[in-house]
């Protein structure tokens, strides 16, 4: 797979490979007290169908801000998203997204809660029964499928967020730092899950994280936005055998040069 590469780029050749996800110079505001706050600044990057995508930042650099707009919860922008070469102009099925909280109906068991996202499917019951069924075996919880929210671990109920927004099949999936509450044994596990389940899926998945030792582990690329307003400061490959070993030179390398990028000075000594 060739690495994802930031835009802006020259026009394709009338025959060149598009990528699935196409950010150009996007800008973002909002209006606090009557006064325009710039959120993002001319955000370009170009995605390749199948990468995984790791955005870090620190806090307020627009991360989760730029997942909304390319989910099309806010067309209120400057500059253009399209996917497959097609702008988009608001959420679609193609598009999922998992949130740092599993945001679980709490009265629906587990299959159930996967099962809503099928409602609009158009797949009949049989069918939706199936692939719940199916994506509770990905995420190894086909034994709680009668389970409620509330007989589940933090890791277990994000494992059935992760199965809902897998359910119908998107091309695109969006992560919102959906590890970052769990405890740091089960967000390792996690890590793993998440990395072969994405790579099961063959979806195009966009991650936003503080960890940048996660970044670097599950991207095959790493995005740094700086922030106030954000915009991107740096786009850098992962070699394979960071995302394959955490203790490998190329994964220190590679998370202490994002570190750097961050303004966070590794001590020596």
């Amino acid at each position: 797979m060739n690495a994802p590469f930031a835009a802006p780029s020259p026009a394709p050749a009338p025959h060149a490979r598009r990528p699935a996800l196409d950010i150009r110079n996007v800008s973002k505001a909002f209006v606090v007290n009557g006064e325009a706050i710039e959120v993002l600044s001319n955000i370009s990057l170009a995605v390749e169908a199948g990468a995984f995508v790791s955005i870090v930042g620190a806090s307020g650099c627009g991360k989760s801000t730029l997942l909304r707009l390319i989910l099309g919860l806010d067309r209120d922008y400057a500059g253009e998203i399209r996917l497959d070469d097609r702008p988009v102009d608001g959420p679609g099925p193609e598009r999922a997204i998992v949130f740092q909280e599993h945001r679980l109906l709490p009265w629906l068991t587990v299959e159930a809660n996967v099962g809503a996202a099928l409602l609009h499917s158009g797949l009949d019951k049989a069918m939706r029964r199936r692939a719940v069924a199916e994506h509770l075996e990905l995420v190894g919880l086909e034994a709680f499928a009668k389970a409620y929210p509330a007989q589940l671990s933090g890791g277990m109920a994000q494992r059935v967020a992760i199965a809902r927004a897998l359910a119908n099949r998107p091309r695109f999936l969006l992560l919102d730092g959906p590890l970052g509450a769990l405890d740091a044994l089960t967000r390792l596990r996690l890590q793993e899950e998440l990395k072969r389940i994405v790579a099961h899926e063959g979806s195009t998945a966009l991650l936003v994280t503080h960890d940048v030792d996660e970044a670097v582990y599950l991207g095959h690329v790493v995005v740094v936005l700086h922030p106030r307003p954000g915009r991107i400061a740096a786009v850098l490959p992962v070699p394979e055998e960071a995302r394959s070993d955490r203790s490998s030179p190329a994964f220190v390398a590679l998370r202490d040069r994002v570190l750097e990028l961050l303004g966070v000075t590794r001590r020596t000594g």
